[in-house]
């Protein structure tokens, strides 16, 4: 009885799909989406005409990282809510994910190569929306607990971070990170319950960061 011929051609697709997805994920993280496609070959260990094939087009390609992505995110956000002992360490877990939450800061509102790609992509919205979803779980039950300010809302939460997470400009990897990882920290302290500056305005919700306000 022989093997059925197809089955090695599925499995090395579904490799070499996975690894054009790993490769583009880690440059745009680095460099954004508008990298040649050449290069994202390359980086993947794959020929131009075996990307292609996969991916027909740029869009194509931005549509399935993206995708991909935002599953790590939310599963993540799942993991740490589901895990983490307090609501204040899931946050914290959650939101030290720097590089699955940098990528999607970067394609959702920076990019706008791949903020026009993904507008209007079901997708994209259903997994934008168990995100924050998730994220209003977290931070109303890290203010229930007493661990997180009470003058803030889901809204707040997720544009400080997507402010941090934007581009960091640096002359070193090194420093870039470093300054990351100290803007965290700061902002973190600020997140938590205590004595401080009052905010102006009114806290934002999940619902004004609704990206299709229309619907």
């Amino acid at each position: 009885m022989t093997a059925d011929p197809e089955t090695p051609l599925r499995a090395d697709a579904r490799r070499n799909r996975d690894q054009i997805i790993a490769a583009a994920r880690e440059i745009f993280t680095r460099q954004g989406p508008d990298v040649p496609m050449e290069e994202i070959a390359r980086a993947a260990g794959v020929g131009v005409g075996t990307l292609y094939r996969r991916f027909p087009d740029r869009d194509a390609l931005i549509g399935a990282v993206a995708r991909d992505n935002y599953t790590r995110v939310l599963n993540e956000a799942r993991a740490s809510t589901a895990e983490e002992p307090t609501a204040w360490e899931a946050l914290v877990r959650f939101l030290r994910q720097t590089q699955e939450l940098k990528l999607s800061v970067q394609l959702a509102m920076v990019s706008q190569v791949a903020a026009s790609v993904l507008t209007g992509d079901g997708t994209i919205d259903e997994f934008r929306g168990a995100l924050l979803a998730e994220l209003d779980v977290v931070v109303h039950a890290a203010q229930a607990e007493g661990a997180l300010r009470k003058d803030i809302d889901t809204g707040d939460v997720a544009m400080l971070f997507a402010l941090l997470l934007r581009q960091v400009i640096s002359p070193s990897e090194d420093a870039a990170r470093l300054t990351a990882d100290r803007c965290m920290a700061l902002m973190l302290d600020g997140l938590r319950a205590q004595p401080g500056t009052p905010l102006p305005g009114r806290p934002l919700t999940s619902r004004d960061l609704d990206w299709h306000p229309e619907h």
